[in-house]
């Protein structure tokens, strides 16, 4: 027996007859005997009550001694089938010879069925007062209206009927061995399934409205027998309203049910905790509170039994159940280290009884943060215990203890997050709560919350099981959301197990990132020395990787940092300070200080991206760096008499093309810094940069002898001011450069003297290159003078002139002594090539007399040519523009010739009414007249015509 569900209780004895039928009426029982006779038996704490006095009496059977009250012989002539009572309606229903209905309490015949004479079966529906029996192989059904008993259906069935119930609007029959349904409007019969080979249909109805019907088939596991009652000669068994009714020969005994709540303890100390927890479901729903602390307690025994049993991940489930704290379940695995806590541990008032079912020991589960390292690594090392503890600490009791904690996790963490945000809410509005300060990391705040001291020992434990268990990317993943993992115990339990992964995570969470980076790069040297001690290896890049986020929040420390892996990763950390977007003066100060061999390369980057992201004085420092490195070249190669001033090393083409591309930096500045008798080309450009053309062109032509560099020059000017809408197109460049070629003693007498001058008095002083505009003719002046060259070859302008101005394209007449040194074949070059940007007439005011007009034709064709084709072409749009103007003013003249005529009929296109001498308009098609005041007033309003402009004549 696993425990006792019915108490057994015999109720009378000594019946002087066999019983064949019983029933309970309130708490009397009526006895049908083999003798026909009906005996009514009371308890015998209730024969003092009159019998008129069944409403003021107990309703159920009492758990005492019967007595017989009254016998009514003759109540059947043969001996009773079956009884029940229908206590809605107050009637005793027998099956005997026929069906009859006596009246309660004092059985006086109500009704008689006669035609149920030799019925074997019936069955009774309270609810509608339906009345179904058999008799041979005919199922008939009357219906009680109240008053009587009224015959509605009769049916027949292919056999005798050996069970029957009401099924809804249907009666389930047993015939043979099978279940059938037979409609009651019909009679149209519906199979079920067969019953069995050996035993009869048996058909039962539930309180539910549900039919349990019998079949036959093998019984497995788990059928359980629950409790074994002997009794010996048992005829009935009718369940009464409190009780089972047991009728033997000539005895009646009652099985009471045993309170739910004695069987739930019975079960719970057997062991049987899944039938105490299934019988946990019966309570009321009144006595929730009650329900949920069995619920509770049996869990918590059900969970020690099955952890005990090595069932460990279903002993958790049990736990979870439970709503235990974690604390309660954490308190069974000693050596996984807890932070502090103010939480009061529920050992005790969680179980009820039985102080044997729960051992639980913690020698120390408050680890604080001056606790003995060494206490804390060898805990649980007891001798008494090492069996135990090689149990509760195996693989798979962490892995049950995982579960349990991830199951419970988001929970708890809800809710510390919860307590965290309504802290700092309550600090904001000055509410004193105490603050709480985010931005510290989690593991420096001094919790004083449950919820998140809660949170912090189911992290700090789960952390510990995951290490433990070897999951190290679980547990990392962990650390990399949001937690609150006790920083002391984590950061221990880490380093004594070499999960620095994990352990950079942990600082990462605690905003902890110097800790950090300096872990990193002690584990980047000793993965680049070989003598790690964990597999993974440990690159530069993980410390770029882990400064990236921290650009925005702490570029000091970014900086410091990347100092570490500049020189391995230049490229990579140089991207750094530019995506990170640290300020470019601060990346600059400090590369300057920390690492100047970095700090141009830093800047060329800068520049590649967006020139105008960086400063001026960025840009001039830029420049400043290339040029010490090309002074330095020059000093190293001078000193070995291998300088080449024409050559273009990559240190100085670097500088070249930073001095024409970059216009942020101080030419005067980087002039100063040139030796005198080098870097021409770099001292030109930089004097271009000052619009000191005559002084770089010299420097091409004179210092460098490059011609090409110095035409290239020129074209450069001319291009930047065509592409500056506010600057006249001009080439008065190329007559600088024409003077030059011209005149070489002039522009080189005194040269360096001049650049020292500018230099020194950082002046712009010295004349630029004008426009060329300045010597604009009227009508075809230009051309006149050319074409007189033909006829006139030693024309010269006079200073007195009208275009002798002293422009940048004027000069000196070329004395005789000088005409030795021209450059002619240089001009002439020129002359060729730039015609289309030279102004003809001041170029050839420039020549020399004896040039010959043959080595001008590559320079006065293609001139004379466009000049000839804008003559036509100005010809051709003066006709036009006449031609068109003739058109205007014949259309003109059209409409001003249209006649208009006004009579007293003519009506206004817009009111509808006579024109009148109103002043009026009209249209353009002539016909279509408006008041001109209605046409002033309502101008959006379309006439007649679909015309889209109108052009309105006042008359």
């Amino acid at each position: 027996m696993v425990h006792s569900a019915y108490d057994s209780f015999e109720l009378l004895r000594g019946c002087p007859t066999k019983i064949d039928a019983v029933a309970s009426y309130a708490s009397k029982l009526f006895v049908g005997c083999s003798d026909g006779a009906l005996r009514v038996y009371a308890a015998e704490s209730d024969r003092s009550s009159s019998s008129s006095d069944y409403l003021g009496q107990a309703q159920e059977l009492r758990k005492e001694g019967y007595a017989l009250e009254r016998t009514v012989n003759g109540y059947s002539k043969k001996s009773l089938l079956a009884m029940e009572v229908l206590a809605s309606r107050e009637l005793l229903l027998s099956l005997s010879e026929s069906i009859a209905f006596h009246r309660l309490p004092n059985l006086e015949t109500f009704a008689v069925i006669t035609k149920a004479k030799g019925a074997n079966v019936y069955s009774w529906d309270d609810r509608r007062g339906y009345l179904c029996f058999a008799r041979q192989k005919r199922v008939c059904i009357i219906r009680h209206d109240g008053r009587g008993f009224v015959e509605v259906k009769e049916f027949g069935v292919p056999d005798t009927v050996k069970s029957m119930s009401w099924c809804g609007e249907n009666i389930c029959l047993g015939i043979k061995k099978e279940y059938v349904i037979l409609n009651a409007t019909s009679g149209a019969l519906s199979e079920v399934f067969p019953s069995g080979r050996l035993a009869p249909p048996l058909v039962v109805p539930l309180p539910s409205g549900e039919l349990l019907l019998g079949k036959i088939r093998s019984l497995r596991v788990p059928y359980p027998m629950i409790q074994t009652i002997v009794l010996q000669n048992v005829r009935r068994l009718v369940q009464s309203n409190n009780a089972v009714i047991v009728a033997l020969d000539n005895s009646v005994h009652g099985l009471f049910p045993v309170p739910v709540g004695a069987q739930i303890v019975q079960l719970t100390a057997s062991g049987n905790f899944e039938e105490a927890l299934a019988l946990c479901k019966l309570l009321p729903p009144e006595d929730a509170s009650l329900r949920a602390a069995k619920e509770g307690s049996i869990h918590i025994r059900y969970a020690h039994h099955l952890f005990d049993n090595g069932s460990y991940e279903e002993a958790m489930e049990h736990f979870l159940a439970a709503q235990v704290d974690i604390t309660y379940v954490l308190s069974m695995y000693p050596s996984i280290v807890l932070p502090k806590t103010t939480l009061l541990p529920e050992t005790d008032k969680l179980v009820d009884s039985d102080p044997d079912a729960v051992h639980l020991s913690r020698g120390s589960s408050g680890a604080s943060d001056d606790m003995d390292p060494s206490s804390a690594s060898h805990f649980g090392d007891f001798d008494e215990h090492s069996a135990l503890e090689s149990k509760k600490m195996s693989h798979n009791t962490l892995m049950a203890l995982i579960k349990y904690l991830q199951k419970r996790r988001y929970n708890i963490i809800e809710k510390a997050t919860a307590e965290g945000t309504e802290e700092v809410v309550l600090g904001a509005v000055g509410d004193n709560y105490g603050h709480y300060d985010s931005s510290r990391g989690r593991g420096n705040v001094a919790i004083n919350s449950g919820a998140r001291e809660m949170a912090a020992i189911l992290d700090t434990a789960l952390l510990q099981a995951l290490l433990l268990t070897g999951q190290s990317s679980a547990s990392v993943e962990l650390l990399r959301g949001h937690n609150y993992c006790d920083l002391k115990i984590c950061e221990e339990s880490l380093q004594k197990r070499h999960h620095y992964s994990a352990l950079l995570e942990l600082y990462r969470s605690n905003a902890m990132h110097r800790e950090a980076l300096k872990l990193l790069h002690q584990l980047v040297e000793e993965s680049s020395s070989g003598k790690s001690e964990v597999t993974h290896k440990f690159k530069p890049e993980d410390i770029l990787e882990y400064l990236k986020p921290l650009c925005g929040k702490d570029p000091m420390l970014v900086l410091e940092f990347s100092m570490i892996i500049l020189d391995r990763c230049p490229t990579q950390t140089i991207e750094l300070f530019l995506s990170g977007n640290i300020p470019a003066d601060m990346v600059n100060s400090y590369l300057k200080q920390h690492a100047p061999n970095m700090q141009g390369r830093y800047l060329e980057l800068m520049l590649a991206m967006n020139e105008s992201a960086i400063s001026g004085n960025l840009q001039n420092e830029m420049v400043q760096i290339y040029l010490s490195e090309v002074l330095d070249l020059h000093a190293e190669l001078s000193d070995q008499n291998k300088w080449d001033e024409k050559a273009h090393y990559p240190t100085r083409k670097k500088l070249l093309s930073a001095l024409e591309g970059i216009s942020g930096y101080n030419p005067e500045a980087l002039l100063k810094r040139l030796p005198p008798d080098a870097l021409y080309e770099e001292r030109a450009v930089l004097l271009g940069k000052m619009n000191q053309h005559e002084l770089a062109l010299s420097l091409y032509v004179h210092k460098l002898h490059l011609p090409d560099l110095a035409l290239c020059y020129c074209d450069r000017v001319y291009e930047s001011a065509t592409h500056q809408p506010s600057t006249t197109k001009s080439g008065s460049i190329y007559l600088t450069l024409l003077q030059i070629y011209l005149n070489p003693s002039k522009t080189t007498k005194n040269f360096e003297k001049r650049i020292t001058n500018i230099v020194a008095s950082r002046s712009t002083s010295i004349p630029k290159v004008s426009s060329a505009s300045g010597t604009k003719t009227k009508g075809g002046r230009g051309a006149k003078k050319i074409a007189a060259i033909e006829v006139a070859d030693d024309l010269r302008v006079s200073p007195s002139g009208t275009d002798s101005s002293r422009s940048d394209g004027d000069t000196d007449e070329i004395s005789p002594e000088d005409s030795s040194t021209i450059m002619l074949d240089e001009v002439l070059d020129l002359l060729s090539k730039r015609w289309d940007r030279i102004n003809g007439a001041q170029a050839l005011r420039l020549l020399p007399r004896q040039t010959n007009l043959q080595n001008l034709m590559p320079f006065l064709g293609p001139l004379l040519r466009k000049s000839s084709e804008a003559n036509r072409n100005l010809s051709v749009i003066k006709s036009l523009r006449q031609s068109e103007n003739l058109q205007v003013k014949d259309e003109l003249y059209k409409y001003r010739k249209t006649v208009v005529k006004i009579s007293g009929d003519s009506m206004c296109s817009l009111c509808h009414k006579k024109i009148g001498t109103s002043v009026f308009a009209v249209y353009p098609n002539g016909k279509t007249l408006v008041h001109f005041v209605c046409f002033r007033d309502s101008q959006s309003m379309k006439a007649v015509t679909k015309s889209t402009t109108t052009t309105l004549r006042k008359w």
